[in-house]
């Protein structure tokens, strides 16, 4: 369940308007790198919301940015302040993928395309328990633990009753046919993806061998939006050993747009929740 305070919003928050200060004066980050003896790589971090930003980078900033007006400064130091507390995966210390968990806990919606396995959001515990051993095959039983468990935690947003995730998905049918877990673990999965798609904000579709190619063979990716029109859209791309967000946005309509054609292209709902159930039937056969 979102948090009244989410330190990586709050983050990309700050950042973008500490980008529009430095623009509206018409420097570049290398010069305010420059002034400040810092690297340009930091400010950079700094405006992509990418790295904790302290008061003091604040007030530095704003120094080089000639802010003359306290109220703004204090306003900007007080997100400096909150976008340095912790989010509630932070409790289950270092996680993979942290900074999208942070921006999925405050989206107002979510559209995501997977072409391997079922998406986190919508998976029962044992299918996450097979997905994260078999996906990280060098991480201790521990880890795996951890990871299910935050997995879990994050479905809040489905469940949230009062501001309830704007979830969609589109599968392709190889993330059906994967046996993830065994036969009884998949059964259980289907018929928990033919569940939660019966709730109003939760859409899902499969996209069927037989459409051949289509736009989402280059791989997974994920549009994030926000319910502040201040905070713009993110797309995700998960890597191996780091993620990629793009914000520009030209980036985020390219993906939009090849994201309609994906839903276009798919089986619609209702075709969808039969075609999962006879991939059901499939697995309970043997």
């Amino acid at each position: 369940m979102a948090s009244n305070v989410n330190p990586t919003v709050r983050r990309r928050r700050l950042g973008q308007e500490l980008r529009r200060l430095r623009e509206v004066k018409g420097l570049t980050a290398e010069e305010v790198a420059e002034r400040l003896l810092v690297s340009q790589s930091k400010i950079s971090r700094l405006e992509n919301g990418r790295r904790s930003i302290s008061q003091r980078d604040v007030r530095d900033l704003c120094g080089v940015y000639e802010v003359e007006d306290n109220r703004i400064v204090d306003s900007l130091m007080q997100m400096a302040k909150e976008s340095r507390q912790q989010g509630w995966w932070h409790a289950f210390g270092d996680i993979p993928y942290s900074v999208y968990i942070g921006l999925e806990t405050d989206a107002a919606s979510l559209r995501v395309y997977e072409p391997q396995v079922v998406p986190g959001l919508l998976q029962t515990q044992a299918y996450a328990q097979a997905v994260c051993e078999g996906a990280s095959p060098e991480a201790t039983p521990a880890e795996i633990e951890k990871r299910v468990q935050v997995r879990m935690r994050r479905q809040d947003r489905i469940n949230d009753v009062r501001h309830p995730l704007r979830l969609w998905a589109v599968l392709d049918e190889s993330a059906l046919r994967r046996a993830v877990g065994g036969a009884q673990t998949m059964v259980e999965q289907l018929e928990r993806l033919n569940e939660v798609s019966q709730l109003p904000h939760v859409t899902v579709q499969v996209m069927p061998f037989s459409m051949g190619a289509h736009p989402g063979v280059n791989g997974q990716y994920a549009i994030l939006e926000f319910p502040e029109a201040s905070d713009s859209s993110v797309v995700y791309l998960e890597g191996v050993t780091s993620d990629l967000y793009l914000e520009k946005p030209h980036d985020v309509q390219s993906y939009s747009v090849m994201y309609e054609h994906l839903r276009a292209e798919a089986l619609n709902p209702d075709q969808t929740r039969e075609f999962i159930e006879n991939v059901a039937k499939d697995y309970a056969r043997g």
